[in-house]
């Protein structure tokens, strides 16, 4: 398979990149002249910020799946779409070719279209990383279902949540799942979250672990059962529904800046020609490539760069099961081994993590095939990027350092593999087609080089957002109210001399734990459900590990003495209502939080003290009670 939009040159960068900001339109009908439409746009693109209204490819109709397996089945029909690699290594490892997968696919679509699922149903799916889980994804989208998966570490409470928001009726999901030693009771927490959504009237359970759950008759069936039925009434065909360029692909659901979770919605048209396009450029795929992304698909990343984009491509993708510690620190090296794995991505968290064994995990095994590496998730730090590429790439593989988001579908700025420059902790260039720039506090755009900003895109890309499921002026107040006619990322931003970009953290009440978006406002409001929790303030603070770890100042009724249990509790509330993803590092018992006169508690401030800068704190004059702060930098942990 070949790629007429692939770039390989610096000289070819910067023309594409030229042709892109001049002739926007014209640049991206080039590129999606690549896929197969069943009929082709009437418009390019159709756009205001001020709404938003986003409209890609209008009038063009398609199947995604057709574009990530059907048109495959000719050429690469025998060869292997997903590698899937068990939790256990002892375990055996499964092969699923281009024509296997299309063939599994069709079934499970009809599985659902037995199970009275119909174009435009939302599909929540809560699964472990077993092949399944690409398989439902994919059905749904073979039907125009709009699938909604959930990362299979969030707690009853945050599933039922998620639920509400779609109004999901149908339900995906395993008995339990592996990650490490651990076992995870996946169909347990989904009954728990039912009971507060009764409106859910089927839920398809896979068998993997062999736990023991609970099957309610009429609403829990087998996966293996309704696979045997659809085998036996002969239909292991299921042509592909046809579907607009813009109507919903899925529903993924991030943490805002308020408590309740956001739905971020993409389309099937412009999503599916941006994440092909990233993947092919930024990674420099060659067909018969091994690609490894070591991401969850309830994540964005997963979606993206494990799913849609390289099967788009006609790729081999490697599925993950387990974690890279378990059952040694080995583990990620031993995959890259046996599989020669030729591009791994993976999250700056998972390499500090590693490089905390030494180099007798690395050095057991042989990653010469590898090509490309890749850091998703957060900014690099310089010491980690230095150990990934003197350790894991022998100093001969290209370095790409990913920024992009949940909203944004895809890698927005990055570095090429060996086509464009890397540096060290900078996500470099705009991928042809984003219009990147830097604007002041006031929305003032910053020109030149050697300046810090918030970071906002100028002009449309075919995966941005399109709403927030249900409430779409949540959509336009989050991204595009800040300021006038641009998308504003959350993200502040500095750019070098040479026009490369460093992202330099959220400037929102967004923390960012091991790549993982989780929004303050949503551990308080867990917090404040412990029936001893007064009031409570989070803020992030630099993590060795995470990159972000969660601080929480906590006003107590009584801790009875023992802060640890008290603490421990308080823990285990915050696991229960979103799950263990969210717990704070650091609970800190306070008498009381720096408040201005009108009630604001001063973050800032909060922030300041968990960073160790107490210098930085500046005048504390002006709030309700000043001792406060003194009193809690005295009792810091």
């Amino acid at each position: 398979m070949s790629y007429p939009y692939q770039i390989r040159s610096q000289e070819e960068y910067k023309a594409a990149y030229e042709k892109s900001i001049k002739d926007p339109e014209g640049f991206w009908a080039s590129v999606a002249s690549s896929f197969l439409w069943r009929k082709r746009w009437e418009r390019v693109l159709e756009w205001n910020f001020e709404q938003p209204d986003v409209k890609w490819f209008k009038g063009a109709k398609l199947n995604i799946t057709e574009n990530c397996l059907d048109r495959h089945l000719g050429t690469l029909g025998n060869k292997p779409a997903i590698i899937w690699e068990p939790n256990d290594p002892e375990e055996h490892h499964r092969m699923i070719t281009y024509r296997d997968l299309h063939h599994k696919v069709c079934q499970f679509a009809n599985v659902l279209k037995n199970n009275g699922v119909k174009k435009g149903d939302r599909v929540c799916i809560y699964m472990g990383m077993v092949p399944e889980l690409a398989i439902a994804v994919l059905a749904c989208a073979r039907i125009g279902a709009i699938h909604s998966v959930i990362f299979g570490g969030f707690s009853a409470q945050s599933i039922a949540d998620r639920l509400k928001d779609a109004q999901a009726l149908t339900v995906i999901t395993c008995d339990g799942a592996y990650r490490g030693n651990k076992e995870i009771p996946l169909k347990s927490v989904i009954d728990d979250a039912l009971v507060q959504c009764p409106f859910v009237n089927k839920v398809i359970v896979l068998t993997r672990t062999h736990t023991p759950v609970s099957m309610l008759k009429g609403r829990d069936v087998w996966w293996d059962d309704e696979i045997r039925k659809i085998e036996t009434l002969g239909l292991n065909d299921c042509p592909a529904e046809e579907m607009d360029a813009e109507d919903p692909l899925f529903i993924l659901y991030t943490s805002g800046s308020t408590g309740k979770p956001k739905g971020v919605v993409h389309t099937c048209g412009g999503y599916m020609v941006y994440t092909t396009y990233s993947f092919v450029n930024v990674f420099q795929y060659t067909p018969g490539d091994i690609h490894f992304c070591t991401a969850d698909i309830g994540w964005i990343t997963g979606h993206s760069y494990i799913l849609y984009g390289p099967l788009g491509a006609g790729a081999t993708t490697l599925m993950f099961e387990g974690v890279p510690t378990w059952p040694d620190a080995g583990r990620f090296w031993q995959i890259v081994d046996e599989y020669k794995v030729n591009i791994l991505y993976t999250a700056p968290t998972a390499i500090r993590s590693l490089m905390g064994y030494g180099l007798g995990p690395v050095n057991a095994h042989n990653l010469g095939s590898l090509k490309v590496l890749g850091s998703v998730g957060e900014p690099i730090n310089e010491e980690a990027w230095q150990w990934l590429n003197e350790n894991i790439g022998k100093g001969k593989c290209p370095i790409v350092d990913t920024w992009w988001q949940t909203e944004t579908g895809g890698i927005m700025i990055s570095n090429m593999a060996g086509v464009t420059p890397a540096k060290p902790s900078y996500a470099t260039l705009p991928l042809p087609g984003i219009d990147p720039i830097l604007v002041d506090d006031a929305g003032k755009l910053i020109e030149g080089n050697d300046v810090s900003g918030n970071l906002c895109i100028r002009h449309p890309w075919p995966s941005i957002i399109r709403t927030t499921y249900g409430d779409h002026e949540r959509c336009r107040t989050n991204y595009f109210a800040t300021y006038p006619n641009l998308y504003f990322t959350g993200d502040g931003c500095y750019r070098d001399a040479n026009g490369n970009y460093r992202i330099t953290g959220r400037v929102d009440d967004v923390l960012n734990v091991s790549g993982h978006r989780i929004g303050t406002a949503e551990v308080e409001n867990a917090i404040n459900m412990h029936a001893g929790v007064i009031e409570s303030a989070v803020v992030g603070y630099p993590h060795d590990i995470k990159g972000q770890g969660i601080y929480a100042y906590v006003v107590f009724a009584n801790t009875h003495g023992n802060e640890n249990l008290s603490r421990q509790d308080i823990m285990q509330t915050v696991s229960r209502i979103i799950g263990p993803i969210a717990k704070p590092d650091k609970i800190q018992f306070v008498s009381g939080l720096p408040k201005t006169r009108s009630g604001k508690i001063m973050r800032r401030i909060l922030r300041k003290i968990a960073e160790n800068e107490f210098e930085a704190i500046g005048d504390t004059s002006t709030l309700l009670d000043p001792l406060v702060v003194d009193d809690i930098i005295k009792h810091k942990i």
